[in-house]
């Protein structure tokens, strides 16, 4: 027995030694020329957990695979359910579960370079930056405790730090506690479906870094341009130059635009780019957020057929505005749907995977058909009517497992 033990020590150090330890070897291919795409156990969950019928029959014929990579699967953030959002580990575990399109959202740091963030100041629920004190001290607001009936609260921003400051901190799970009276206790505040498991140290990236790793994994890039909640211009830095500076990225870098998606909420950036910079333009995605409200999805709705006259070509709403439910109480496209499609607009939708258990009809996602969702098996029933119905061209998902298995069933993307 000691010399087993010894033999599988040495073992184990030399199998050691042969690793590379630096995160920058982080989701390599192991010296393999295929990447083995894995949907782990979630996709199975959801098909048991379906109402019988003809597509779960479906779903549970493709259970053995084999899986590939599809442009269907746009990561969102990264793997944000269980990964912290725009982190090298959280894009690796989008790679592995076949998401073919990989977002950053864009901010500008102080220094007016261009990081991966989901906003401008996030940093507060997103990172570490409030443990450290040299850098928090730079935070437009500072964090202060609850007290009473205020919650606690905080703001930092990418541009209250330089770029440097920004590559030091660690990710971790977006949340915070509006109870906490300290900062650890703020910190600890990640949503009860979710999980910190994976919320170590996460490594944030440069929006130069990650063109480098898709780039260097042969993917898709759909980059968001996010809305400046500072006043622009920031230190003579505009709007257009902010919108411009994310495309040169690519140019500098000889990235086909075939290959990239810019997004933004602003019509105006999408405008810029289509004039702009056309070849990039041409895929220039609108995130419509008018859909909000009962006024804004009307007055959307009929804006449609003008914004595809400017030359707007894909639209991408959360995905509750594609569908809605009929008398009978069943899930169909809704009238934004329709009239996206006889627009000739192609349509990206967000973000699934990003609610939490739909036992009792769900939430923002499903707001529309609310009264159909009982259980989070009906996930993959909404997802069959935005991909068979409404011909969503991909959708965002948290979790891109959930949707290239999906998607590998019914042969979508490419």
């Amino acid at each position: 027995m000691p010399s087993f033990f010894a033999t599988a020590l040495l073992l184990s150090l030399a199998s050691a030694a042969a690793v590379p330890s630096k995160r920058g070897s982080y989701g390599s291919n192991h010296g393999k020329s295929k990447l083995n795409i894995q949907v782990g156990d979630r996709p199975y969950y959801l098909v048991n957990d379906m109402d019988e019928g003809p597509l779960k029959q479906k779903l549970q014929k493709c259970s053995e695979g084999p899986f590939k990579t599809t442009d269907f699967v746009f990561s969102h953030r990264g793997a944000a359910l269980q990964f912290p959002e725009h982190t090298v580990e959280g894009l690796t575990a989008a790679r592995r579960q076949g998401a073919g399109v990989m977002e950053c959202d864009v901010a500008f740091t102080k220094d007016k370079k261009l990081v991966c963030r989901h906003a401008q100041c996030d940093l507060h629920t997103t990172t570490n930056i409030l443990n450290r004190t040299d850098l928090a001290a730079k935070c437009t607001t500072p964090f202060t405790p609850a007290s009473g009936d205020t919650p606690a609260s905080a703001k930092c921003c990418t541009s209250d730090i330089t770029l440097a400051d920004f590559k030091s901190l660690c990710g971790k799970m977006d949340g915070f506690n509006p109870n906490a009276t300290t900062v650890e206790e703020y910190m600890d505040g990640t949503p009860y479906f979710r999980t910190d498991l994976y919320s170590t140290c996460g490594t944030v990236m440069t929006h130069d870094k990650y063109i480098d790793i898709v780039d260097g994994w042969g993917l898709q890039f759909t980059p968001e341009l996010k809305t400046p909640e500072v006043d622009m211009p920031f230190d003579g830095y505009t709007q257009e130059q902010y919108a411009q500076d994310l495309i040169n990225a690519y140019k500098n870098k000889g990235i086909d635009a075939k290959r990239v998606w810019p997004q933004s909420f602003l019509p105006d950036d999408i405008f810029y780019w289509i004039a702009k910079e056309p070849k990039f333009g041409k895929q220039a995605v609108y995130l419509d957020e008018r859909v909000d409200t009962p006024e804004g999805y009307a007055n959307a709705t009929a804006s449609l057929p003008s914004l595809a006259a400017k030359g707007v070509k894909v639209i991408a709403p959360a995905f509750f505005a594609l569908t809605k439910l009929d008398a009978a109480g069943k899930i169909i496209p809704s009238e934004y749907a329709i009239a996206a499609k006889n627009a000739g607009l192609d349509i990206v939708a967000w973000s699934f995977d990003r609610s939490g258990w739909l036992n009792q009809g769900g939430d923002y996602y499903y707001q529309y058909v609310a009264k159909s969702v009982n259980n989070d098996g009906d996930m993959y029933t909404v997802l069959d009517v935005l991909a068979r119905q409404v011909g969503i061209k991909g959708i965002f998902s948290d979790w891109p497992a959930t949707v290239t298995y999906y998607a590998n069933c019914f042969g979508l993307g490419k």
